[in-house]
């Protein structure tokens, strides 16, 4: 079988991950430790200048001289190095960082991390929002579509990975000879679309852009399609449903083909530990000894701060689609207080629900399942979530 053509372009190579490195290294590491060494200064001198009621001495001046000498120039070789591996990456040399998966996974992670600021800052390194194929871009027109998938058919079964992750997580448990998701449905007729996008962006504006992707590819596709079904891991579930909710201008809105969508441990009401980051940061601010550290759990990404509250009735599910819900938890009961308290390790099943305290839920009639003794990512290859594929998918 001949290779599936991907689209060329080179992307960031390694000197752009290298640049960025530098100027994290200076940004949250140098930075921060100067900061809470002066917040340290200054209250061990302050009381040494309250009991004497003098001003700065010997000891403190040259204290400060030597420490802001020491971070100046450490700052300042981190700045000039990152600017210069900005000007050798310009010029197109060095290996691309995505050639190899090991690339690809530090690009993903990085991306849900500040994908946001990526974007903004050094938008060779945001990645962008595309059908995947073999570890590359596919062109979303007739052509690349064509070529990508010779064996195309009607009935397409869209999957969106999670925070920090890409395409290649749906291939969980394929080194071990186990089938995926993708490669089971492709088995019953479905043909199977991996999308890779930039979780360090706001959930909305992921969800306009694969809304204006999936409108192109039903357009393109190579032959009519006749039914979608919608497969998200994680904040992926929260993406599918933002796209879902944009307003299309358009006689046939590809959302009018949806008929399923599975959520696999998606945290629709919002997830414990996303919050818990949102609670240190401020905690940490409260003191100059510990604002900087603060700073650094501030660094996180648009994408990340959605996760504090997910997305609730004012993005409601398609009318005339199926939902199907599974949550996962470390316990094999769901009612096990390790089950209720720590869920799969990020979310708990009432988020993976989306059924609030008081019993309200954002999908009334929708199929639930849950899947004991596993965590988070065992979501992306379980026996039972084969099973329900298989029978919600039928």
């Amino acid at each position: 079988m001949s290779p599936v053509p991907v689209t060329p372009a080179p992307g960031p190579s390694v000197l752009d991950a290298a640049s960025l490195l530098c100027e994290v290294a200076d940004e949250l590491v140098v930075r921060s430790v100067r900061d809470t060494h002066v917040a340290v200064l200054d209250r061990v001198h302050g009381i040494g200048r309250a009991v004497t009621h003098g001003g700065p001495g010997v000891v403190e001046r040259a204290h400060r001289g030597i420490a802001g000498g020491i971070y100046g120039g450490l700052s300042a070789g981190l700045r000039a190095a990152s600017t210069g591996l900005d000007r050798v990456a310009a010029t197109g040399v060095g290996p691309r960082l995505e050639s190899r998966p090991e690339g690809r996974f530090l690009s993903a992670a990085v991306n849900g991390l500040i994908g946001d600021r990526l974007l903004r800052e050094r938008p060779q390194m945001a990645i962008p929002l595309a059908v995947r194929r073999d570890g590359g871009d596919v062109e979303v027109d007739e052509a690349g579509l064509s070529a990508a998938f010779p064996d195309a058919t009607g009935r397409l079964v869209v999957f969106l990975h999670g925070l920090c992750e890409d395409d290649s997580y749906w291939d969980r448990g394929r080194d071990e000879g186990r089938q995926t998701y993708p490669e089971a449905l492709a088995a019953t007729g479905w043909t199977p679309i991996v999308l890779r996008a930039n979780t360090g962006l706001p959930l909305r504006e992921n969800g306009v852009a694969m809304t204006a992707l999936l409108q192109r590819l039903v357009e393109a596709w190579p032959v009519p399609v006749t039914r979608i079904a919608l497969v998200g891991h994680s904040m992926g579930g929260l993406v599918i449903r933002a796209a879902g909710a944009v307003a299309a201008d358009h006689p046939q809105p590809w959302t009018g083909l949806v008929s399923d969508v599975v959520t696999l441990g998606t945290p629709h009401l919002g997830a414990p530990v996303a919050k818990g980051v949102g609670h240190g940061s401020r905690g940490l601010g409260l003191l100059p000894e510990t604002a900087a550290f603060g700073r650094i759990l501030d660094w996180r990404s648009s994408g990340v701060h959605d996760l504090v509250a997910g997305l609730t009735d004012d993005v409601p599910p398609l009318p005339h689609a199926r939902y199907h819900l599974v949550a996962a938890t470390l316990s094999g009961s769901e009612g096990h207080p390790v089950g209720r308290f720590v869920g799969d390790l990020l979310v708990r099943p009432r988020s993976a629900y989306g059924r609030d305290a008081r019993g309200r839920t954002l999908f009334p009639g929708a199929d639930v399942l849950h899947v004991g003794r596993t965590d988070h990512w065992g979501l992306l290859n379980h026996p039972d979530v084969h099973g329900a594929l298989a029978t919600w998918l039928s």
